[in-house]
């Protein structure tokens, strides 16, 4: 008994002592790194960026948000003091170059948009009673430091005009002076935008490079009507059109032959047209609601494949793309037949690349609008509806739901609210089934000839030939 009291009154003793030891182990790590706990900044409620995010400047909020410069922000607010001039949403909207926004957008040119963003913030609280020129003696004008510490030229200019208005960067009116006040800084409403030299410089310099980038005009090449190929094979520029119509570059679907899934394109591989499908088919997952298409476009058929091939060989499709409410309403009937899903969907893929707005200035324009679809001879129609487009006709249309759900310049993905069906010509029957009534048959006498007649009454003159009678 008191041998067993011993063992545990040793097994108590190491325990306690290893305790002892872990707790020792982490005090001496945390002393070693003070700064490990605090390797993530915590933001107030109350803070700036918040207050930024919550502000009636949405479109600058939506532009940092895509610049991916939130973590930034949080580490300088987290040091110091910031002030941001803020360009109201008509500057962002209406008075932008289009091209210009369009450049700043692209994936490519990330860094260019976090530069531009960046300028417009200096990391010192700079309010109106601080601003230069405020008293008759004070010094009238005052360069500020930004956090775009890439540009050469990074020092942003606070001056007052001629009315004693206060002006960012020489260009910018102040239109709402601590518009917001945060303890940690501060926002002021500007009238325009603010470029740096070298994001104004890169965007020349590509757009220049566009204009010179074009294709000069060729002969139309010859195609063999009895193969559809080319006789003679013309020289094509990297990241051109195909010459081929996108349907002779298609598979050959079930109503032809069982053929497998599509081979590998052509030897011009320009685009990443299977990393774009993917793409697309991810976003649909993502965005929800468009788990029906996905399921078909991989696993019930290989149309997929196809699309990706497509687009590998250069050619763009738009994607009318049916919600799920709108594909539980498809009957067994309707997707029992062989091939039946690929030909519904070929009918809701367009060899064109438009988008929600390219498709609703089109019917605004021309009220009716037919495209072509994958599905020949069958076309689409569109027309404006209830400030939307409108698919089909009657029962069977289908209005623009999720516009632009998926938009890279080769595929767009527009999401409808019905499943589109092409006008099946009906033939023209019968109004009942009752035979119609026969015509009595009437026997007619028979008619001599005139020269019978004739050569009969010249032999009755001389007695002969009375069988003529």
């Amino acid at each position: 008994m008191s041998s067993s009291l011993n063992y545990d009154a040793l097994n108590f003793k190491l325990i306690f002592f290893t305790i002892l030891l872990i707790n020792a182990t982490a005090l001496t790590n945390q002393n070693q790194n003070p700064k490990s706990n605090s390797t993530q900044t915590q933001i107030n409620s109350n803070s700036v960026l918040v207050a930024l995010l919550d502000s009636h400047y949405t479109e600058l909020s939506e532009l940092v948000e895509k610049a991916l410069l939130l973590q930034t922000l949080e580490q300088a607010v987290s040091q110091h003091n910031i002030t941001i001039f803020a360009p109201n949403n008509e500057a962002l909207e209406r008075h932008m170059d289009p091209e210009f926004k369009r450049f700043l957008l692209e994936p490519g040119n990330l860094k260019s948009l976090q530069k531009l963003l960046l300028f417009h913030i200096i990391p010192t609280r700079v309010g109106s009673e601080q601003w230069p020129g405020q008293d008759t003696g004070s010094v009238a004008v005052a360069h500020h430091k930004t956090l775009c510490v890439e540009e050469s030229e990074n020092r942003l200019p606070l001056t007052r005009g001629n009315s004693g208005e206060k002006i960012v960067g020489g260009l910018a009116k102040v239109t709402r002076p601590d518009d917001v006040t945060r303890p940690d800084g501060l926002i002021h409403g500007i009238e325009r935008l603010l470029v740096p030299r070298s994001v104004q410089e890169e965007f020349n310099r590509r757009r220049s490079l566009t204009s010179i980038s074009a294709v000069l005009p060729e002969g139309a090449p010859v195609v063999d009507p009895r193969t559809h190929r080319l006789k003679k094979p013309a020289p094509v520029p990297a990241g051109a059109p195909p010459v081929l119509p996108i349907y002779d570059a298609m598979a050959p679907g079930p109503s032809l032959a069982p053929a497998p899934a599509p081979g590998p394109g052509g030897p011009r591989h320009h685009f990443d047209g299977e990393s774009q499908v993917k793409d697309f088919i991810q976003t649909l997952l993502h965005y929800g609601g468009y788990n029906e298409l996905a399921d078909i476009l991989v696993n019930l058929t290989s149309l997929a494949t196809e699309m990706g091939r497509l687009v590998s060989e250069g050619y763009v499709l738009t994607v009318l793309a049916p919600n799920d409410e709108a594909m539980a309403k498809l009957t067994t009937d309707q997707l029992s037949d062989p091939g039946a899903p690929e030909q519904i969907m070929y009918y809701h893929l367009i060899p064109e690349y438009q988008t929600e707005e390219s498709m609703y200035n089109s019917v605004r324009r021309f009220g009716k609008v037919q495209y072509d679809t994958l599905r020949l001879p069958h076309k689409v129609v569109a027309e404006e509806a209830d400030g939307s487009v409108k698919f089909g006709s009657g029962e069977g249309s289908a209005y623009l739901f999720d516009p632009d759900i998926y938009t890279d310049g080769r595929i767009s993905v527009q999401g409808i609210d019905g499943v589109l069906f092409p006008v099946e010509e009906t033939k023209e029957k019968p109004a009942s089934k009752v035979s119609p009534a026969t015509a009595t048959k009437v026997v007619a006498n028979q008619r001599r000839g005139k020269l019978l007649e004739v050569a009969c009454s010249m032999a009755g003159v001389f007695g002969h030939f009375t069988s003529c009678n």
